[in-house]
């Protein structure tokens, strides 16, 4: 029994209707009795505005709060792991760079010289020839040049230095600074050390020579002929130039930073405060001063940055919370708040890589992460502030209600006027352009015109605005958007006109009407075959077929007229350089709708691939489901690359014709050659299926005389939604005329 019939007999019954009434008639009593109350206490309405504000403002900002958290520790998750591969990607790549020097033959050779002048030296010996030290550093000079290496050195397997670009620490031996990263190098695993002070006298990065330069190591085995590990060749690098660099790039807001520590919570990469370090006194206050290898990650117990000082020694302090929990293994993130190593509230996530013997962290301040809710807090406050001047604040406030509301009517007058047409209403705005509905001053025919934001215009932009008119223009098929006109006001506002379509885009047909028949889809699909045809013959893909980019319309008494639009994104495939305009190698399109090659290769896309996006439109409009569901972008291009679809048979649950069905499917083969080669071949294997000829004129007229105050309204509810426009689809000729290359 349906649950609307129950509803609609309920509501003829007599005794329930007299209830009804009853009930009616006793709010009306309730609330008149209620308004004259309020009317004689008018004290009690801004006692129950401020309790109304009071629950309004707490569940307001506990729901914000969730969901700042939310996304603040997704963003800093995100940060982080981005800085985590972005580390180890680097340092894959000096492992490889060190890997290469010391498997070249002559390094090898020379490193077994090396190894054997040692085993011959006797007591009174003359040292080892320093000739092969200088072929040493000869041959590694070119690699430590091109990859910014500052000097190098050679350990045995004694862990003895047998040659080092820095001539005092030839003959050391068992240096504790070098044996995290020597043990797994003479192991036979190429690592790249945490940064340390240097031993040896080394110049900074302001030029100056000293021990306890910050210093970093990617060391690698050598090898002998059996594969045996005989030495290891560590090539020194400075901290400041790469790993520094890499975490700085970490930065969220004004507050936010990104840095490395050690097991012992020392500091391993600069910090973003190194000036305010110096007058809280947390490092030496001398020139050049840096929190590099100086600072300890501990908490001091308050903010120092508003005059607290701690009351024992900084080594005394515990760790913060974050440098606690990371040396212990544990990876994580705190959105609730904690305290820096200034005692600054802040929120972070962080990582503990025990392969590098390292933290990362990347922290924001509390005060810049939730400043939207002191400002909600501080704004609930006001309100009721005033609030407690009752009449005065509900005089004010109704006051600034009207002057907004006016405000709101102001800004929908729109009376501006380009060349010889004049603007009825927006229709919609994108990134460069904006979209109007008008007509001509003499001709008086409806007209869409798309005009270039002032403040957008370039060389570049109005190239692009330009070549979109003429790519356009060059296509005649009726069912290809016609361009009327282009021109440049006196102000210099670039527009261009073209017809006016109030028919219904693909996308709200599903979405207001459902999945379409059979022979509909196949009747559209010709049409749109038609159109790519035209522009295909004349070297030209679309590369952004999707439901919202083709109208449906009655026009010239002819009803279900398919038009294409939105060739902003058409790629010449004969003109490199207009090819290049839309970004060379760059993804273009809507992933509900994007070929596989359109992902993995955008600048190799042929006429295959719109045939592609014609197939995914199709299973769409038969289905009303997109071929592939899936959670995010990743996932979606993924499935576009190896998932294949599922039949409409099977997604629906019911039989289609196996022609349509063979030629959707055809379309969605992620092998080019395995797909229709041209929208002709396409149009002619629908126009054999057995439900090509079902969809008679007489059917379309039907329809539209059903549903033309439907599409309609739809069209000028969309129109009157301006966020809805600039969302999903953006509804009707509006949503598609505002086109993706915005």
């Amino acid at each position: 029994m349906s649950v609307f019939n129950f509803f609609r007999r309920r509501s003829v019954e007599a005794p329930t209707a007299a209830h009804m009434t009853w009930t009616s008639k006793t709010i009306g009593r309730t609330l008149t009795r209620t308004g004259g109350f309020l009317r004689r206490q008018m004290w009690v309405v801004p006692i129950l505005a401020i309790l109304v504000l009071a629950v309004m403002g707490f569940g307001i900002r506990v729901a914000i709060e969730q969901t700042m958290k939310s996304e603040l520790r997704s963003q800093l998750q995100t940060l982080l792991n981005i800085e985590t591969e972005m580390l180890q990607s680097w340092m894959r790549v000096q492992t490889s760079n060190a890997e290469t020097q010391a498997n070249q033959q002559q390094v090898r050779e020379l490193v077994y010289k090396l190894l054997a002048e040692q085993d011959t030296e006797v007591p009174g010996a003359t040292a080892v020839d320093m000739s092969l030290h200088k072929q040493l550093r000869k041959e590694l000079a070119p690699a430590m040049a091109s990859h910014d290496y500052v000097g190098y050195i050679v350990f045995d397997t004694s862990r003895k230095v047998i040659s080092s670009s820095q001539s005092e620490l030839i003959g050391k031996q068992n240096l504790p600074s070098y044996e995290v990263f020597l043990d797994r190098a003479l192991e036979g695993e190429a690592t790249v050390s945490p940064p340390f002070p240097s031993v040896a006298i080394s110049e900074d990065e302001f030029g100056r020579m000293r021990t306890g330069v910050p210093t970093m190591f990617v060391c690698a085995p050598v090898r002998d002929a059996s594969f045996q590990v005989v030495a290891a060749l560590g090539l020194r690098m400075t901290p400041e130039r790469e790993f520094t660099r890499i975490l700085q790039l970490g930065q969220i807001g004004e507050s936010g930073e990104t840095y490395a520590f050690d097991k012992s919570g020392v500091m391993l990469s600069n910090s973003r405060f190194d000036d305010n370090l110096i007058l809280l006194g947390l490092i030496p206050d001398q020139e050049h001063s840096r929190s590099m290898l100086s600072l300890q990650i501990r908490d001091p117990q308050g903010n120092m940055t508003t005059g607290f000082h701690p009351k024992v020694r900084r080594s005394e302090l515990p760790l913060t919370k974050m440098a606690a929990a990371a040396m212990s293994g544990v990876s994580g993130y705190d959105v609730d708040g904690y305290r820096d190593y200034r005692g600054v509230p802040v929120v972070g996530a962080w990582v503990w890589l025990p392969k590098l013997e390292m933290g990362l962290a990347t922290e924001i301040d509390t005060a810049e992460a939730y400043r939207p809710l002191t400002i909600l807090r501080w704004t609930f406050f006001s309100l009721f502030a005033l609030l407690g001047v009752a009449s005065l604040a509900i005089f004010i406030f109704s006051i600034m209600l009207l002057r907004m509301r006016r405000e709101a009517q102001m800004a929908e007058l729109d009376s501006k006027k380009l060349g010889q047409y004049t603007l009825e209403r927006k229709l919609g705005s994108g990134g460069m352009g904006v979209v109007y509905k008008g007509f001509h001053a003499i001709l008086r025919r409806p007209t869409a015109i798309k005009t270039l934001h002032l403040d957008k215009v370039n060389e570049g932009s109005i190239e692009r605005f330009e070549r979109e008119v003429q790519i356009t223009c060059k296509l005649n098929h009726p069912n290809t958007v016609a361009i009327y006109d282009f021109g440049r006001t006196e102000e210099g506002l670039f527009f261009y006109a073209m017809e006016y379509l109030d028919g219904i885009d693909l996308q709200t047909l599903v979405d207001t009407y459902g999945p379409q028949s059979e022979s509909r889809v196949i009747h559209i699909l010709q049409q749109v075959c038609g159109s790519l045809y035209e522009a295909h013959s004349l070297g030209l893909v679309h590369r952004d077929i999707k439901p919202a980019n083709i109208m449906l319309n009655r026009r010239g008494g002819e009803p279900d007229v398919v038009k294409v639009l939105d060739f902003g994104l058409v790629k010449a495939l004969d003109e490199q350089k207009q090819a290049g305009m839309t970004g060379t190698n760059s993804l273009t399109g809507t992933p509900l709708y994007m070929s596989p090659e359109s992902i993995e290769t955008p600048d190799g896309v042929d006429a295959r691939s719109d045939l592609y996006a014609v197939g995914a439109v199709g299973y769409f409009l038969l289905t009303g489901r997109p071929v592939f569901d899936a959670r995010s972008i990743v996932e979606l291009c993924q499935a576009h690359l190896t998932q294949p679809p599922i039949p409409p048979t099977e997604r629906m649950g019911k039989p289609v014709s196996s022609e349509l069905e063979t030629a959707l499917l055809a379309c969605l083969e992620k092998s080019r050659a395995r797909r229709p080669q041209t929208a002709r071949d396409l149009a002619l294997r629908l126009a054999r299926s057995s439900s090509a000829s079902l969809w008679s004129i007489d059917e379309a007229d039907g329809w539209w005389s059903r549903h033309e105050r439907g599409v309609e309204a739809a069209a000028a509810a969309t129109t009157a939604d301006p966020p809805r426009m600039a969302n999903r689809t953006t509804s009707n000729f509006e949503r598609t005329i505002v086109s993706n290359e915005d």
